[in-house]
């Protein structure tokens, strides 16, 4: 990870205070990337891999934005280019988790899930398409309950379905430029975010549906963002599965 594969590029990590995105934020930091750590509301773990980032002789600066506001959107992307220059690499791991039946949804579930799992996902799209530079990659988080037939997760997996529509047509009108634009969709991680909607028992379920009967950990997920944002950039239009093969069809 110290191979300077991204030296001198600029990468704007939606969510990447902590978990998959401060892992992340690090990772491409110690491939020579000048790192913008978004956060909404951690800003402690935002400025905590910061100081990680400049401890181990990288560049990075914390932006705190909420990215359902498009202005928002539109001032961490200003941060980026006024700080660094421009932007190459645009990464958004942020999103919202609920499982709850449609039956006992409320109105106000439904907008704050597709707020953030589908329209800041869009915007942050449409922003990096404008400021990236030429041959730049723009890569988003999904969910492999996109390719699911479960329950508890309409507005889960319905926010984040409309990723693959928004990545294979920015692929195609970002092409000119060549821009590859790509979802990773991650099985069920291993993080703070997924313990409080499933039971001790439908945990144990989820496991079994994977390799080594166990949960996707972030440090499956870094190598394959790394992978699109280096070596992988002919992948583009893609919605990516790497979940150790989990299925609830």
């Amino acid at each position: 990870m110290s191979e300077d594969t991204l030296r001198d590029e600029v990468a704007v990590i939606g969510g990447g205070g902590k978990n998959l995105g401060g892992l992340l934020s690090r990772t491409f930091a110690a491939d020579g990337a000048r790192v913008v750590v978004h956060h909404h509301s951690s800003a402690s773990d935002a400025e905590q891999t910061v100081r990680a980032i400049r401890e181990a002789g990288g560049e990075a600066v914390a932006v705190q934005e909420d990215l359902t506001d498009v202005a928002g959107v539109r001032r961490l992307f200003d941060t980026a280019v006024d700080t660094y220059g421009g932007v190459d690499i645009a990464v958004n791991t942020t999103g919202m988790v609920l499982r709850k039946p449609i039956l006992e949804t409320t109105e106000e579930e439904y907008d704050r899930m597709f707020g953030i799992n589908a329209k800041a996902a869009y915007f942050f799209i449409q922003e990096a398409g404008r400021r990236l530079n030429d041959h730049g990659r723009i890569i988003s988080l999904g969910t492999s309950l996109l390719a699911a037939f479960t329950d508890g997760y309409s507005t889960y997996a319905g926010g984040k379905a409309p990723l693959e529509h928004f990545t294979r047509a920015a692929a195609k009108e970002f092409a000119d430029r060549g821009i590859s634009v790509n979802t990773v969709a991650p099985g069920p991680m291993d993080t703070p975010f997924f313990y409080p909607q499933e039971t001790p028992e439908r945990v144990e379920f989820h496991k079994s549906q994977a390799l080594d009967g166990r949960l996707t950990r972030i440090e499956d997920i870094v190598p394959v963002i790394r992978f699109l944002a280096t070596e992988g950039r002919w992948f583009t239009g893609q919605t990516m599965f790497p979940n150790g093969g989990y299925t609830t069809r």
